[in-house]
Parts: C-alpha cells; structure tokens; sequence
C-alpha cells in the first residue's frame, strides 16, 4: 500500500477514473451492440440512424482519453463500412 501521500492521491484519483472509463466503455460497447444488431436486421435506416450514435459516442470516447482517437477514427471507419455493405446488399 501507499506510504506517501502524494501516492495515495494518486490511488484515489486512478481509482475514481477507472469507475469513469469503465462506464464510458461499457457506454460505448453497448452501442456498438445495437449497431451490429441493426446492421443484422433488415432496416437500412435504423442502421444508419445507430451508426450515427455509435460514431458520437465512439468520439466522445476519443476525446476524454479513454481510448486512442485513431482507434476511434478506425472503428468508425469500419462500422461506415459495414453499415454501406449492409445497404448495397439491401
């Protein structure tokens, strides 16, 4: 355990964001589910309506440092992809 108490800031702060990050990134697994869930459903528009709130939360996600913007940028450009695959075929 911490002896400093500097350190056992340090402690209490990682341990209150990771209550924060895992929220957010069970936020956005969740809506990355319903993506996948609307893409395998027979409803264009709802799958477009979905990945429109996916990529938001997606970025959001970026943009508080929980994940890397780049990993955010690619899996939004691939769930896009998905997402127009999905359409041709319909």
């Amino acid at each position: 355990m911490a002896t400093h108490a500097s350190a056992e800031k340090r402690h209490r702060q990682s341990l209150k964001r990771r209550v924060r990050n895992r929220a957010t990134r069970t936020k956005l697994q969740g809506e990355v589910r319903k993506l996948h869930e609307a893409i395998d459903g027979k409803d264009p528009k709802k799958a477009e309506d979905q990945l429109r709130k996916a990529v938001s939360t997606l970025m959001r996600t970026a943009a508080k440092g929980v994940i890397h913007k780049r990993t955010a940028s690619r899996r939004a450009g691939r769930l896009a992809r998905a997402v127009q695959r999905k359409a041709a075929q319909a």
